[in-house]
């Protein structure tokens, strides 16, 4: 298939086919790993699921990034990426399946009765889930501290591509890295930082978000430079520095609604969770946009952008504001919730 503009339909039409069932997949593992989270101590399978998500786009990046530069094929890469799926399809057919639910009647009962009936009742039981207080006040805020920061990671990239002249692969290795950060992230959380409350972790992360946000004036003024730092050591070491702490603060809420999910409400609280994130992903993209178009970012002139990233770290702080909406006394070791 040609790469020209009369086959950018049918080539969308593909990416769509693959993101559908990319997210099916991922909704369905969620589900699981909350059904078996609650034979186990609490937040220790999310944990393993994060570290492996981050290990694997690790070596996805690495893999596809080496192969895409030693031959300069996409079909090379994306016929590896066909087999590597086929072999997980043949290994979940194989798989027997043995949920803790599945001892039980309700799931058997469930599967009985018609698609429509299924569809409403599984549409009660989350909103009946969603109407908790202390399910709705944390998606509220983890959905919110999302949207309302504006994103300008386009305008970051068209800036070191076409302004510093870095090459993409070093972009693509700042990926990498960022995904070293998520497993580095992960473990750490699993070890330690899941003793500490959770609106008091969020916080701190929080900040460590905007202020990796700010750093990137660092790049823009160029003081790496005055401190003896190429750009393509920065690029590569902190650039996916904010990208990282974003996906890790995911983790800790994952686990907290695994905990409080109702039996039987795994799949749709977690689609729903999941949906919500990526709909708040897509208000902040509009957000960015209309503060480049606000403040006169364009591709011929990057003088305003330091200004768009002072307010964008201004942004990252303002879900401070309703951090009452996070659990206090809740940690990973134990499930203590506080009601709002």
């Amino acid at each position: 298939m040609p790469v020209t503009g009369d086959t950018f339909p049918t080539h969308m039409i593909c990416i769509l086919i693959g993101n559908l069932g990319a997210s099916v997949t991922e909704v369905v593992s969620d589900a699981v790993v909350t059904e078996f989270s609650r034979t186990q101590r609490t937040g220790v399978l999310q944990s393993y699921a994060f570290i492996g998500l981050a290990a694997g786009a690790l070596l996805g990046n690495l893999s596809g990034g080496y192969v895409l530069l030693r031959t300069q094929e996409p079909k090379i890469m994306f016929t590896a990426f066909s087999v590597l799926l086929g072999l997980q399809l043949a290994l979940s057919i194989g798989t027997k399946e043995t949920l803790p639910s599945s001892h039980g009647n309700s799931r058997s009962l469930l599967v009985k009765s018609s698609l429509w009936a299924n569809l409403r009742k599984q549409f009660s039981n989350l909103m009946t889930a969603v109407r908790e207080e202390r399910i709705f006040y944390p998606l509220a805020w983890i959905m919110t501290s999302f949207a309302v920061v504006p994103v300008l990671s386009g305008t970051m990239f068209c800036f070191q591509t076409q302004h510093l002249k870095l090459d993409s692969s070093i972009i693509g290795l700042s990926k990498v890295m960022g995904q070293v950060m998520v497993v580095s992230l992960t473990v750490l959380y699993n070890r330690y930082l899941k003793r500490i409350p959770l609106r008091r972790l969020v916080c701190g992360v929080q900040i460590m978000y905007a202020f990796a946000v700010l750093s990137e004036l660092i790049l823009v003024k160029q003081v790496n430079l005055m401190l003896g730092i190429p750009n393509e050591v920065y690029v590569l070491c902190f650039s996916a520095l904010a990208e990282a702490i974003a996906q890790f603060k995911v983790l800790p809420f994952s686990i907290l609604l695994s905990s409080l999910c109702p039996p039987g409400c795994e799949g749709s609280l977690f689609a729903f969770f999941t949906s919500g994130l990526v709909f708040s992903a897509i208000l902040s993209g509009v957000f960015g946009v209309g503060l480049s178009a606000l403040i006169g970012l364009s591709s011929g002139g990057y003088s305003s952008l330091p200004l768009g990233i002072l307010l964008q770290s201004l942004a990252a702080l303002l879900p401070l504001a309703w951090l009452s909406f996070v659990p206090e006394n809740w940690t990973a070791d134990g499930k203590i919730v506080k009601q709002r």
